[in-house]
């Protein structure tokens, strides 16, 4: 049977118009999103109130104060969170070829969350507080974030090691993974053992994620990390298909795989020190997210990265607006309702490699 003219080109153009589609629906649901959690909370806005906020016209100083300095950089915050840890669980994925990579799973998360709490009760790179706005603030960022980023290197370096000696089949990989998370949990629960009972509450209170705690100045610090590691990912999008492909029908094409896959775990590990210096461990939406995506629109990582952030960034908003409304006017963490929502996916994934 031969093609018509033109059956091809009509094809991939479907093609990409799908993929674009569930990107541009995704934006819509993110500004809807933005909108409702603004509107919503223990003191509820008229919408109307909010877009005019939004767009600088004349409000109460209420209204101004309420958007402008308490819910809009938790929003933003959550969105630029929810982006850069489903992006580099996307990469992971493909970097490992290991469909349960992501920094939760492989205990990433875990080292980068001893080497903030480290920085902070041992090198006083942040301060001890009891207050109801957080329980530690970062006063020297780029400590923590350096103390968070080696030990997320040291554990990204293991795995990378497993990986090559032993295969990274999902049963290695998962084993890996728990028994790495159990070991930074269990120093950092050293350390809390020593504290006194105001630093064993601050530091307890600051592992649960929550993008409440972040103001303008630690969202920008994000803001340009998970940017540049973004680009960085788009840029190697082509190498990350190939290595779909295989290590060495990637090699046939070129790619120096063994730089790519130091180089992606490096700046995965980055992004994720980061996040979790200032936020605290968010579990499951760098898994959950790339999954969900790829059923989507395919594996195509052009179009699988931008969209992962996109809807990583939908969903860690959801979640969060979800978690102030749901037992208001308690608030609950955010890491609470990824936890929930993220362990039977990893139980399914484990199943389903089982059953292979």
């Amino acid at each position: 049977m031969h093609l018509e003219d033109g059956q091809a080109p009509a094809s991939y153009r479907r093609y990409l118009c799908m993929k674009l589609l569930f990107m541009l629906a995704t934006c819509c649901a993110l500004a809807l999103g933005i909108v409702f959690s603004i509107a919503s909370g223990a003191a509820s806005i008229p919408v109307a109130e909010v877009i005019r906020s939004l767009a600088g016209l004349e409000v109460s100083r209420q209204v101004q104060a309420i958007v402008w300095n308490i819910r809009l950089p938790q929003i933003l915050t959550a969105i630029v969170a929810g982006a850069g840890l489903s992006v580099s669980g996307a990469a992971m994925q493909s970097i490992l070829r290991n469909p349960l990579g992501s920094p939760f799973t492989l205990g990433i998360s875990h080292a980068a969350a001893f080497g903030a709490a480290f920085s902070v009760m041992i090198l006083s790179a942040g301060t001890m507080t009891s207050s109801a706005v957080g329980a530690v603030s970062i006063t020297h960022p780029a400590i923590t974030t350096g103390c968070a980023l080696g030990c997320s290197l040291l554990a990204a370096g293991v795995i990378i090691l497993i990986s090559r000696t032993r295969g990274a089949t999902p049963e290695v990989m998962v084993l890996s993974g728990v028994t790495l998370g159990a070991l930074f949990t269990a120093a950092t629960m050293f350390l809390q053992y020593f504290a006194d009972d105001v630093q064993l509450a601050a530091m307890v209170f600051w592992t649960f994620g929550d993008v409440a705690r972040a103001s303008w100045k630690e969202l920008g610090i994000i803001a340009m990390a998970t940017g540049g590691c973004t680009l960085f990912f788009l840029a190697n999008s082509w190498n990350y298909n190939a290595i779909d492909a295989g290590d060495e029908t990637a090699r046939g094409l070129g790619v120096r795989v063994d730089a790519v896959r130091m180089l992606g775990m490096f700046m995965a590990s980055l992004l994720t020190s980061v996040i979790i210096a200032f936020l605290g461990i968010i579990g499951f939406v760098g898994l959950v997210v790339p999954h969900l995506v790829r059923r989507a629109i395919g594996a195509d990582h052009r179009f699988l990265l931008p969209a992962s952030a996109l809807a990583g960034g939908l969903l860690l908003l959801v979640s969060d607006t979800a978690a102030r409304l749901l037992f208001a006017p308690q608030v609950l963490p955010v890491s609470v309702l990824t936890a929930f929502m993220g362990a039977p996916v990893l139980i399914y994934l484990i199943i389903r490699g089982t059953r292979r």
